[in-house]
């Protein structure tokens, strides 16, 4: 029995990856990012795999978003390598019969882990607790402004989020955009469910709203995220 011993440290890797994973997404969530996104690219940096899409540029542009997900990395592959040599130790020093024991006790608690990962209650509170500890450190302040899509000349895409601001809420789009009407365009607002092309100038911006915005990002940024 002394080699199923060794699959001991191999669940508790697992499980602590899962934990890493959503405590990652929270972190890049409270950087401005959306859920989904999020989510996909911690486990993306967390596993090496798929990390090399466009989207990554949202990341890696983000200094916050890169040191969280430098540090996926390394967790990442310092994780999978421990899980490797200490699953193939486990079945290498098993004797017989407890081979497939071994494989069929993985497999099962593999099972177990993810559903008790997946289980909404229990992500709920863990994601409570590690938004709560985020929100203690100075580098995890509410995030007005998200980068979407990069093109040459620095100039993008780019989302407001009008609950971080305010100074947003019940005006005009002619009026909020007024510091960098030269250089911008609304392209849309996410409202809710709702998607609303090219508003008029004189559409009023509701508090929950998130503007898309094409335009020079330095001047953007300039515009919205200052105090």
């Amino acid at each position: 029995m002394g080699g199923l011993y060794l699959l001991l440290p191999t669940l508790i890797v697992i499980a602590l990856s899962f934990l890493v994973v959503r405590a990652a997404a929270i972190a890049l969530m409270m950087t401005g990012m959306e859920e989904q996104r999020a989510r996909f690219q911690a486990l993306s940096a967390f596993t090496g795999t798929g990390f090399t899409t466009r989207e990554a540029e949202i990341v890696v542009n983000n200094p916050r978003r890169r040191r969280i997900v430098t540090w996926l990395m390394i967790l990442g592959n310092a994780g999978i390598v421990t899980v490797i040599v200490s699953a193939t130790s486990s079945l290498v020093t098993s004797e017989g019969y407890q081979v497939p024991i071994g494989i069929v006790i993985l497999i099962v608690a593999v099972y177990l882990i993810y559903k008790l990962a997946s289980h909404r209650g229990l992500t709920q509170k863990w994601e409570g607790f590690v938004e709560s500890r985020l929100l203690k450190l100075h580098a995890f302040q509410d995030t007005r402004t998200e980068d979407l899509f990069l093109v040459k000349e620095n100039y993008g895409l780019i989302r407001i989020f009008a609950a971080q601001d305010p100074s947003l809420a019940g005006k005009s789009i002619s009026e909020a955009m007024l510091p960098c009407s030269d250089s911008s365009v609304v392209l849309g607002i996410e409202r809710g469910n709702k998607w609303i092309s090219f508003p008029k100038p004189d559409e009023t911006i509701k508090g929950g709203d998130r503007l898309i915005i094409y335009g020079q990002l330095n001047v953007l940024k300039a515009a919205f995220e200052k105090d």
